[in-house]
């Protein structure tokens, strides 16, 4: 039978978020419901509600969660009812081209669940990125479960989306390693998840570099061993700033999360010579990038951008919730607050100033 609970939806650009009765169907095949234990209130959730995405609401919003399996559709083998799990909006396909060549992080054919969770009314949902988790049930893709050990849901919920990204434009994108210099180009989440993810690589120079003074707090917190306030710098200075922080050529790795021109920038020239610029915050579309080709050319290296910090869900997920519970990972310095499900709308407010890292609703 299809079950109605609470969820949390925006119905039109801009408007404030409302919790209502939203409709979860029976899963069908390759189809499963997970119970939320939590949900992590990232920037794409915003970017949702204020038509950054799509337009096409209502959308369900929510997608950095974990929970517990409590039903499954037709030849589900992935996981079983009870298994806690992380989501994940990437299920990968198995049979594309990039799947096939050994390189599943980059799968081209990704799916979410096929039916829509819907209002009351009948009215379809779009879910956010094919999630839809600020809700007490959720209906996904098996392969959107990442069966883990079992520990704190608002803790390691948060590698559902941003942390992974973050640690992932690190390790797997930057392929930071042992002894090599980094620099973060902006201290929110997804940027201090990046410096704890070099950190744990064994970088021995971590620069974290942001306008704002709490964040690079917080980026300290993580491991960075250096911050600069570029605040009112131009983009000269901040590439002088990395440069002086490594002795005067640059750093081999360059991670820009925030993800406009001048920051692009900033990271282009602040590399070594033949070092990485890894591209993980999310430009907008109008935003266009001018470099003359020569110093493409002349300076070498690596320019990648980081798609879910290239992670493999059922291979990173499980490994670095064991390093949490080891207490070899900091993971839980990201919650900065645990909200109700009613509370969305002002956790978009402190986001928005700056004054948290994740507020996470507790279900």
């Amino acid at each position: 039978m299809p079950q109605t609970v609470k969820g949390v939806i925006s119905r039109s650009k801009g408007a404030p978020v409302e919790l209502t009765d939203i409709v979860i169907p029976d899963p069908g095949p390759g189809e499963v419901v997970v119970d939320v234990k939590s949900c992590g209130v990232c920037h794409t959730d915003f970017h949702y509600r204020e038509g950054g995405i799509s337009d096409d609401y209502p959308f369900l919003l929510g997608h950095e969660s974990a929970g517990v399996v409590s039903e499954i559709g037709e030849g589900v083998t992935e996981v079983a009812v009870g298994d806690f799990v992380i989501l994940n909006w990437r299920a990968i396909c198995g049979d594309c081209r990039a799947c096939k060549r050994g390189e599943p992080w980059y799968c081209f054919d990704t799916h979410n669940a096929s039916q829509k969770m819907t209002l009351p009314d009948g009215t379809e949902l779009e879910a956010a990125l094919g999630i839809g988790s600020f809700a007490e049930k959720t209906l996904v893709a098996a392969g959107q479960c990442t069966k883990v050990p079992e520990a704190d849901p608002a803790v390691v919920g948060l590698l559902g989306c941003g942390m992974m990204a973050g640690i992932g434009a690190a390790i797997n994108t930057g392929e930071v390693t042992r002894g090599k210099s980094v620099a973060v180009i902006g201290a929110g989440g997804v940027g201090c998840a990046a410096i704890a993810g070099s950190a744990l690589a064994g970088a021995n120079t971590i620069i974290a570099l942001d306008i704002d003074e709490k964040k690079l707090s917080w980026a300290s917190d993580f491991g960075a061993t250096h911050t600069v306030s570029t605040k009112g710098m131009s983009e000269d200075d901040v590439v002088a700033a990395i440069q002086e922080r490594t002795g005067g050529f640059g750093a081999d790795v360059v991670i820009d999360a925030v993800g406009l021109p001048a920051t692009w920038r900033q990271a282009f020239y602040g590399r070594d010579l033949a070092g990485t610029v890894v591209l993980v915050g999310v430009p907008t579309p109008e935003m266009e990038l001018t470099v003359p080709l020569l110093d493409v050319f002349g300076r070498g290296g690596k320019l990648k951008s980081s798609w879910y910090g290239d992670c493999l869900p059922d291979r990173d997920f499980p490994m670095l919730v064991d390093l949490y519970q080891q207490g070899r990972f900091p993971l839980e310095k990201f919650v900065s607050e645990r909200i109700g499900i009613g509370d969305v709308e002002s956790a978009f407010e402190k986001m928005a100033k700056g004054q948290v890292l994740r507020s996470v609703v507790e279900l």
